[in-house]
């Protein structure tokens, strides 16, 4: 007997623990686009590896890209547990694109913190507005976890300004983005590594073809190729040297965005397990209630609490100006894993229709395996864990 072709409603609202009304309505104005407009279509975008055309400046129009910047920027100035569980929302129902918006606001906080004012007063409202996209460009292919082996390197010329030349790997929007926050050496040594924002329309910038992934297709991921590309001293973030720590500050808060955007997936992974399992019937009654499957459920429910909660913490650290860099490691090391481990198990409860494209499951485990590797794999986030208890 065939799967029974179960119907894709709403995904019903998460109760969440939010510090104002303001945060509440920001949410549910979320959750309506989202269901909305990300739902019906993110099937056809994924299957297809078809980039979302125009969506990201409906996200800027939306108010979501802006939310944790200031009001002279154009933003709402929300605090980034509020953020957080926003990009949640958007990783419920579309995984690639709330990757894509974890990395955008990662490179457009590095543009607000380290350029200078004409950079920032030129770029920023554009990119909160949406009509512009950044990519973060730090990754090289034989220096993903390790930064400090950047080879990329940025030479010094009489107008001023810098010549970058090398490659850089895995850039989330890669050959899609307009600018690029790019990480490349200034000097030999420690402290030799400097940052730029680098338009994606230079001369002498050029990307491969999107790699083919197992998952996350609809948003594109490349390698990209600088020969003497010419870039502007304004376009330097902070001063020469002063990249590995902008690198490193960055990836404490991306690693957050990664932790909220798995746990968005594994709800998902959950949420159809449920509706799968409520309408299903052997034996005579729901397999839902049946123990062996109403038990891994919850196991499955206790790890999206588990791995919301724990990000929540870190996100309220990070508000409250305190250390966050081990919270951030746990938060991403607990939150992917948790979403490994929940989308294989919906699976399992689809049993052999889980195997196949009918239904979502399958993808959503394909989509979960990159959230373990990328900000730093969760070996590294063990091991930042680790020393953070000696020292």
């Amino acid at each position: 007997m065939s799967a029974p072709a179960l119907p894709r409603g709403r995904a019903p609202r998460i109760e969440r623990l939010l510090p104002t009304d303001e945060a509440h309505d920001l949410l549910d104005l979320i959750h309506d686009f989202c269901t909305k407009e990300l739902a019906p279509i993110v099937d056809e975008h994924e299957r297809e590896g078809r980039y979302p055309t125009g969506l990201f400046a409906r996200l800027g129009e939306l108010g979501l890209l802006g939310l944790p910047f200031e009001e002279r920027w154009g933003g709402a100035e929300q605090p980034y547990e509020v953020y957080l569980q926003a990009l949640e929302e958007v990783a419920r129902h579309w995984a690639s694109v709330a990757v894509a918006v974890s990395v955008h606001s990662m490179a457009t906080a590095a543009v607000i913190r380290y350029g200078d004012d004409t950079l920032r007063t030129e770029l920023v409202p554009r990119l909160i507005a949406g009509t512009r996209v950044a990519a973060y460009s730090l990754s090289e292919p034989h220096a993903g976890s390790d930064v400090s082996a950047l080879t990329c390197r940025a030479e010094s010329v009489d107008s001023g300004g810098y010549r970058l030349t090398g490659e850089k790997a895995w850039i989330t929007h890669g050959g899609a983005a307009d600018v690029y926050v790019t990480f490349a050496r200034t000097r030999l040594g420690q402290g030799g590594v400097t940052a730029f924002a680098v338009p994606g329309d230079v001369p002498g910038l050029s990307f491969s073809n999107p790699l083919e992934k197992m998952g996350l297709t609809a948003i594109p991921t490349a390698s990209a190729f600088l020969s003497n590309a010419p870039i502007p001293a304004s376009a330097r973030l902070g001063v020469e040297g002063q990249g590995l720590p902008i690198a490193l500050g960055a990836l404490d808060s991306g690693r957050l965005g990664i932790a909220a955007v798995a746990t968005g997936l594994a709800q998902a992974a959950l949420d159809a397990a449920v509706g799968y399992s409520s309408e299903r019937e052997a034996f005579g009654k729901p397999i839902i209630a049946h123990q062996g499957l109403g038990f891994l459920l919850a196991d499955m429910a206790a790890a999206v609490d588990t791995a919301r909660a724990t990000y929540v913490d870190a996100a309220r650290r990070r508000d409250r100006g305190l250390p966050f860099t081990r919270h951030a490691s746990v938060s991403k090391l607990v939150a992917t894993d948790a979403a490994m481990k929940v989308t294989t198990d919906s699976v399992q409860v689809f049993g052999g229709a889980g195997y196949t494209k009918e239904f979502p499951v399958e993808r959503y485990m394909r989509e979960a395996k990159v959230m373990q590797i990328f900000e730093g794999t969760n070996q590294i986030q063990r091991l930042v864990i680790a020393r953070s208890l000696t020292s």
